[in-house]
């Protein structure tokens, strides 16, 4: 039986890598490319098919009707190979999982935890990654990720691993000064400090206190948990916060304002793409997180 031609699976790892990562740029970095190099190898997989799979436009790239259609035939059985081609590597000594973690959720509900893990499975080994748009990088350059969201993709495989509060966090000082019941005034001149990617804590926030149209002096964003804490430990401004973030923090210089309970719009989420059960390390750790309950 004659063996059908295929394009270079470089090419096509190069065309699924920008689709998913957005950008031609970002593709190359994380092939380790110059974009000539990364420009080569799609131009080598058009002329290869025949057909156009991006517009060019201003050292942009966007999918052309083809390379939509390319990309929803190739993009799913390029995953099964190389899940196919992972299945079949002997290696008795490692077990490798790149997973996505928020910092936070690492250092206070993660690495506590880990011993349990690497006991139990000593041959798993975790590459960790806490760069920004974890999700957007699950079954790309992660394997699986930890993210805090309201509702993860319907394409994931996802568990959702906690209900949370939202708490207004602050130190003692300035709690003092605040005093025990929300007063719009005093509030007003207050700085709030919310994280990047969860403005609706704020919004919930406001709404349970009864102030929804409460303007404060100024609203500082920070892309890190942690060091929202240690802002608002230092009295830098009432931190809007989840309730489980508090009490794992075990920081006596902060406090919760007011007893007011707040349903938070986020949870935190394991997810992955259906496949990724398929290998072991996906599997070994979503089955683990799920049983420990973290």
């Amino acid at each position: 039986m004659a063996i059908r031609r295929l394009p270079p699976l470089r090419a096509i790892e190069a065309f699924v890598r920008i689709v998913r990562l957005g950008s031609a740029r970002a593709a190359a970095d994380e092939l380790g490319l110059s974009p000539s190099a990364l420009s080569r190898r799609i131009t080598a997989l058009e002329e290869f098919i025949g057909k156009r799979l991006f517009t060019r436009q201003h050292q942009a790239m966007k999918l052309t009707d083809d390379g939509n259609s390319f990309y929803a035939a190739v993009g799913p059985k390029f995953d099964e190979l190389a899940a196919a081609v992972e299945g079949q590597v002997e290696d008795s000594r490692v077990l490798r999982l790149h997973l996505g973690v928020l910092p936070l959720f690492g250092t206070q509900r993660l690495f506590p935890r880990l011993p349990e893990l690497r006991k139990a499975h000593p041959r798993l080994h975790i590459d960790i990654d806490t760069g920004a748009h974890l999700e957007t990088r699950v079954g790309d350059t992660l394997d699986a990720a930890i993210v805090l969201a309201r509702q993860p993709d319907a394409t994931f495989h996802s568990v959702q691993l906690d209900q949370n509060r939202v708490y207004a966090i602050t130190n003692h000082a300035l709690a003092g000064e605040i005093g025990p019941v929300p007063d719009a005034a005093i509030l007003s001149r207050q700085t709030f400090l919310i994280h990047t990617e969860l403005p609706d804590s704020f919004i919930a926030w406001k709404e349970a206190v009864g102030l929804p149209d409460l303007e404060p002096a100024a609203v500082d964003h920070y892309d890190s948990g942690q060091m929202i804490l240690e802002a608002a430990a230092n009295g830098m401004g009432i931190a809007i916060m989840h309730d489980d973030h508090f009490r794992r923090a075990h920081d006596n210089r902060i406090v919760r304002l007011f007893d007011i309970e707040v349903a938070s719009p986020y949870s935190y989420w394991f997810v992955c793409r259906p496949h990724a059960l398929d290998l072991r390390s996906v599997r070994i750790f979503h089955d683990w997180i799920v049983k420990a309950g973290l």
